[in-house]
């Protein structure tokens, strides 16, 4: 129902919790090279990555690759350099939920050239950042709650 993009990333502990995120949640994850850690089949295995198999996964190549398959104008950028909370959005499935890496987040070129769409969780000025992993779970989970009748049967 949803997209989750990684652009970059570079711990694979928060792209493991990000990907079993996805599996419960139904969204298909797009990881965004270049990646800081190896996700080819042999390992995952040895990360105990399980349910790495039932993963809807798309790499690609390049930020600029991904930007220019995709229907931008559905796009959400996740950074702190914006006022807009996520909340303030109307999510449609389909749409794409991008979160830049856990050092550098999305680049500024990129920001700016998406303004309207770029979102923020608000925190206090205590916290600089929140985890990758719970950033997506936060705005992901969003999206679901505001379209939770057209979603995937949650009652096994």
């Amino acid at each position: 129902m949803f997209n989750v993009v990684l652009f970059n990333p570079q711990i694979p502990p928060n792209t493991g919790n990000i990907g079993r995120l996805c599996v419960n949640a139904g969204a298909k994850l797009h990881i965004v090279k270049p990646i800081g850690f190896d996700i080819s089949e042999k390992a995952v295995k040895r990360a105990g990555l399980d349910y790495w198999d039932k993963l809807d996964l798309k790499v690609w190549e390049s930020v600029d690759e991904f930007l220019k398959n995709v229907d931008t104008s559905r796009c959400f950028f996740a950074t702190t350099k914006t006022k807009t909370p996520y909340f303030q959005k109307k999510f449609k499935p389909g749409d794409y939920l991008i979160f830049g890496s856990e050092t550098k987040g999305i680049d500024e070129k990129v920001l700016n050239e998406h303004k309207e769409n770029c979102i923020t969780i608000p925190m206090t000025r205590e916290g600089r950042s929140l985890n990758l992993a719970v950033s997506v779970g936060i705005v992901l989970y969003e999206a679901i709650r505001q379209n939770f009748d057209e979603f995937i049967d949650f009652s096994q």
